[in-house]
Order: structure tokens, then C-alpha cells, then sequence
């Protein structure tokens, strides 16, 4: 398991009583620090209309993230296809190509990422069914190389800047279709454990077995992307944990409440149903906290048996200052090597 890679996950989570532009800094701050601590990639999510998560515009902040760091590769975790035409992602990603070659993913989803009525207005009062996803990632690849197939539409339709470099292409989800779609075209795939935790290593390993090469890909490169606090103390990770819990909850639960993640003592003290309840032991029984050793072994262990080669972590707490020293830890945990300059 030396081999295994760990990588970013960013949401841009909104503490209570902060603003979503504190949280954007944040996320600047972070992915330095990531850059210099030895991580292999850095992803910025998607999410509309949350009160909880300032990042909306991934291809906005890949731009920014990359400009601000050195090695580290930088993309989308990810862009939500079914919002928009493959055309204008293929050319954004080109773009952020040619300004950062060499270092950046498109990551690509097909949960809305929000809720019906926002995912109407952001595709202009329609919403394209999950049924065209394939034909647009298809369609997606074909802009980015240029290759559109004979009989095509849109064949002559080319993607600028135009050139040979190509993105690395990643296919996000939480399913077996994902998986499914992701072997059948050669690309890399993320399973996103820290959605749903059932079913992760049997898909990764699907995905693996099913794995046809492309001109992307010559093998399978299956990762995992976690939930994941870290503490110096089991203790005190437990402690911090509850902030991710309780924004699962509160925020969806409860409209009125003041929107952002909630302290810990928040979290802790809130009126939860019985329902509720059983939720939040389920988000406990699926998260990974804990001191260094304890979250090091766990990961490790899921990695093998998954089958995954790299595990991209996704940290969310009430202070900042605790989710910088989360990935400090981690980074030490498993050895990662500096960068420097």
C-alpha cells in the first residue's frame, strides 16, 4: 500500500455565521497548503443553491487554485454534465489546458447537484434527462479530442484552444451505472464513498474487471474519495465530526435554521427526531475519524479492499484552522513528500 495516493476534495464549506466568500479564501488557503504538503490532486465541487457549500463554479476556481500552487494537479469534483452543452465544458477545460498544461482533471457527474427547480433554471428552464448522459459524454470526449464521428451533428465543430493536450478525464459517481460508463469508455473513475459507502468496493472492482483501454487510459486507475477528520486524538476528531454530521441533517431538516455548518456544540445540542437519529448513526458508522493511526488504518484497509489506488479526502469542519491540521496529519500519516518552492 505504499503506492496509494492521497488527493483533495473541496467543497468550500460556509461556517455559520461566515460568508461563502470566506470560504472561497479558505479554499485558497487550503490548496496551498495541500500543494506544499504533497498531495496528488486538488478538486473543487459543484453545488448550487446551498447555503453549506460556496463552491458553484469548479472551472472558475481551477483557474485560480492552479495559478496559486506549483505541482499539485488541479480540476472539477466535479462538473455536473447534465446542466450543460458539451461544447462550452469541453472548451472551458481546453482553456484551463493550454493555461495550465499538464496539471488539470475534468471530472465529470451527473447528480444535479441541487435541487429540481435550480437545476430547471440552470439549464435555461429545462432539465436534460439522465438518459442523454451517455450520448454527452460521448459527445464531451469527441469535442476535446476533436473527433467527432462521421454523420455527427456537430462534426467540424472544434473545441478551442485546439491542440493535442488533453485534460485527464475522470468519471465521478456513486453507482454502478457510473462505474459501468467509466470501463466502458477507458476512462479513470472516483467512487464517492463519503455520499454512499454501500456498495464502493464491489463497484470499484466491477469497474476494474470491466476496464476496456483507450487512448486516455491503458488501465484502470480506480480511487475512492472519503469523508475524513483527523485529530490528534480520537477524542477530539469525534469532537470536530459532528459539524459534517449535523450540516447532513440540520440544514435539509430544519429550513428555518441559520445556514452554514454548525459548531460542533451546535450540532451536538440540536432536537434531533428518532429518524434523524438513525441518520446520524449512519453518517457515523460511515465516516472516517480519528487520530492519525486510526484513520490511517482505516483507509489503508479500504483501499485494499476496494482495490483503489488513490483515496481523495474530503475534510469538513466548523474552524478552518482544525481542516488544515486534518490534512497535515493525514500527510504525515502516509508520507507524503513535500514540494517545495
Amino acid at each position: 500500500m505504499a503506492d496509494l495516493a492521497l488527493s483533495v476534495l473541496d467543497q468550500s464549506p460556509v461556517r455559520r455565521g461566515g460568508s461563502p466568500a470566506e470560504a472561497i479564501r479558505e479554499t485558497l488557503e487550503l490548496a496551498r497548503l495541500c500543494d506544499r504538503l504533497g498531495y496528488r490532486r486538488y478538486w473543487l465541487a459543484e453545488h448550487h443553491s446551498a447555503g453549506s457549500l460556496a463552491s458553484a463554479a469548479p472551472e472558475v476556481l481551477i483557474a485560480r487554485v492552479a495559478s496559486l500552487t506549483s505541482g499539485i494537479r488541479v480540476g472539477s469534483g466535479g462538473v455536473m454534465l447534465p446542466h450543460y452543452a458539451p461544447l462550452k465544458v469541453a472548451e472551458q477545460f481546453r482553456m484551463l489546458e493550454a493555461l495550465f498544461p499538464g496539471r488539470v482533471d475534468l471530472g465529470i457527474g451527473r447528480a444535479p447537484g441541487s435541487d429540481t427547480r435550480t437545476a430547471r433554471a440552470l439549464g435555461g428552464g429545462a432539465i436534460t434527462g439522465l438518459e442523454a448522459y451517455p450520448q454527452q459524454l460521448a459527445d464531451l470526449e469527441g469535442f476535446l479530442a476533436g473527433e467527432l464521428p462521421a454523420g455527427h451533428p456537430y462534426r467540424g465543430v472544434t473545441a478551442q484552444p485546439a491542440g493535442p493536450a488533453m485534460p485527464e478525464l475522470w468519471l465521478l459517481g456513486s453507482s454502478g451505472v457510473s462505474a459501468a460508463l467509466a470501463a466502458e469508455r477507458g476512462w479513470a473513475f472516483c467512487f464517492a464513498h463519503f455520499i454512499t459507502e454501500e456498495g464502493a468496493a464491489e463497484t470499484l472492482r466491477r469497474y476494474s474487471a470491466g476496464f476496456r483501454p483507450s487512448r486516455w487510459l491503458e488501465r484502470p486507475r480506480p480511487a475512492l474519495a472519503v469523508a475524513v477528520t483527523c485529530a490528534e486524538t480520537d477524542e477530539e476528531a469525534e469532537h470536530l465530526s459532528w459539524s459534517r454530521w449535523g450540516a447532513r441533517i440540520i440544514s435539509r431538516a430544519r429550513p428555518g435554521e441559520p445556514p452554514g455548518i454548525p459548531s460542533p456544540r451546535d450540532a451536538m445540542a440540536f432536537d434531533y427526531t428518532e429518524a434523524e437519529l438513525d441518520y446520524l448513526a449512519y453518517l457515523r458508522q460511515s465516516s472516517i475519524y480519528g487520530s492519525p493511526g486510526a484513520v490511517g488504518s482505516r483507509l489503508r484497509q479500504l483501499a485494499a479492499e476496494s482495490g483503489a489506488e488513490e483515496l481523495v479526502i474530503v475534510t469538513i469542519t466548523y474552524d478552518a484552522a482544525a481542516r488544515k491540521r486534518s490534512y497535515e496529519l493525514l500527510a504525515r500519516e502516509f508520507g507524503l513528500a513535500p514540494r517545495h518552492g
